[in-house]
């Protein structure tokens, strides 16, 4: 999943794709890369960021989709609305991206007579204070219930299993323990919901911890974080270096086969 930040106070690259014309290329760029989904956000929800107003998230990302419509890959939008999930679905996106879990009033019921999908996240908190104090008892167990319970209410509301699937929801309240609990643990995690897990760990603040460099520098750390996540059984990555991820994707992938041919193959 390729991200497309169309705000201009991104964490990572904040204005570069503001532009209709900026953010057409990018998409175009990631595709070419080997993107699987466009991920398409108007609102930055770094820790901090103020809401931004309904009229001017809906003036960012409309025209990116429907300028990315016949672009030949799935589209995502990443909101928090009922009523920008509301406009995006009549456009035919893919998939709705909620950081909130979908617990807006009537984001559920809005959502269970389209076909798109749904991606839940978990966020302690919002975002302008998520990380002011994050605490868990068992941040593990307190995420994969959250969760597991939103799956459940989504299915309750009528909405099918099998369009689900579920984030962690990495650095949005969060600690560096925190995230990297949740990353140790994402193979039972996938193994447990039962549903795809997507993993979004690019250019986040703990690579920046883990390896002391600025958002810009953190290639390398998100690469190593997708690749693990992906061993652990996440079905999605979301990052914003498409064409590198993808390439150690692919050398990773090619490894695995070949060692589990060699255990497989007849002595």
């Amino acid at each position: 999943m390729g991200v497309l930040n169309v705000t201009p106070d991104s964490f990572s690259d904040g204005g570069r794709f503001a532009s209709l014309d900026a953010a057409i290329t990018q998409a175009e760029q990631m595709i070419e890369a080997g993107a699987d989904i466009i991920d398409i956000g108007g609102e930055s929800t770094r820790p901090g960021a103020p809401p931004v107003p309904l009229e001017e998230e809906l003036r960012r990302v409309m025209p990116v989709i429907y300028a990315l419509r016949d672009a030949g890959k799935p589209l995502s939008v990443d909101t928090r609305r009922p009523e920008v999930m509301r406009e995006v679905i009549g456009a035919e996106v893919d998939m709705i991206n909620d950081i909130n879990g979908f617990r807006a009033e009537g984001s559920l019921r809005l959502l269970r007579d389209s076909d798109c999908a749904l991606c839940i996240m978990h966020m302690q908190g919002d975002p302008q204070t998520m990380q002011q104090d994050p605490h868990y008892e068992d941040v593990y167990g307190e995420v994969r219930d959250f969760l597991a319970q939103r799956c459940d209410d989504a299915v309750n509301a009528g909405i099918s299993r099998q369009r689900l699937c579920v984030d962690p929801g990495f650095g949005f309240g969060k600690t560096l323990e925190h995230n990297l609990t949740l990353l140790g643990q994402l193979g039972n995690m996938q193994d447990e919901l039962g549903v795809p897990l997507l993993a979004g760990l690019s250019r986040k603040s703990m690579i920046g911890k883990l390896t002391g460099k600025p958002a810009p520098e953190r290639l390398a750390g998100s690469v190593a974080a997708a690749l693990f996540a992906a061993q652990q059984g996440a079905r999605i990555v979301r990052v914003h270096d498409v064409a590198e991820t993808v390439d150690a994707l692919r050398v990773w992938q090619a490894a695995a086969s070949a060692a589990q041919r060699a255990l497989i193959a007849p002595q």
